[in-house]
């Protein structure tokens, strides 16, 4: 799949001033909209959650240009998330909050392209998440 990845890192640098309310925004969200969620994050400190999100949406965009490097890094998360009891069924859960809350903070923003852009990486994101917490 190729990802249109100068779409991707122009959206996420219009997001990158508000990131931490962007992060609260979607943990506010996955929670409300998906509380089957909730017990994952029962003994969670959200403040550091949240930190991790950001953490991870800049690794996938500073390394669009490096597949070998992006791949590996989210087959390991993947493999991560697995211990934290996500099952696959949660994965959309979090693609459509994660787009839910871009589409809020882009406004006008939010063109056909940029949800474009964004739904075809969440899918290559979790196709590796995926393989990684298989071989986990």
């Amino acid at each position: 799949m190729s990802l249109a990845v100068e779409v991707l890192e122009q959206s996420f640098e219009k997001v990158k001033p508000q990131a931490n309310e962007f992060a609260t925004s979607f943990y506010e969200n996955l929670l409300t909209y998906y509380p089957e969620t909730q017990p994952l994050f029962a003994n969670t400190d959200m403040e550091s959650q949240k930190q991790k999100l950001l953490s991870s949406l800049i690794l996938v965009i500073e390394n669009l240009r490096k597949p070998d490097v992006l791949e590996n890094a989210l087959k390991s998360l993947g493999a991560k998330h697995v211990d934290y009891q996500v099952i696959p069924e949660y994965y959309p859960y979090v693609g459509q909050t994660l787009l839910k809350t871009f589409e809020h903070y882009l406004g006008s923003d939010w063109t056909p392209e940029v949800k474009q852009a964004w739904t075809d990486a969440y899918s290559a994101i979790t196709s590796l998440m995926l393989e990684g917490a298989k071989a986990h």
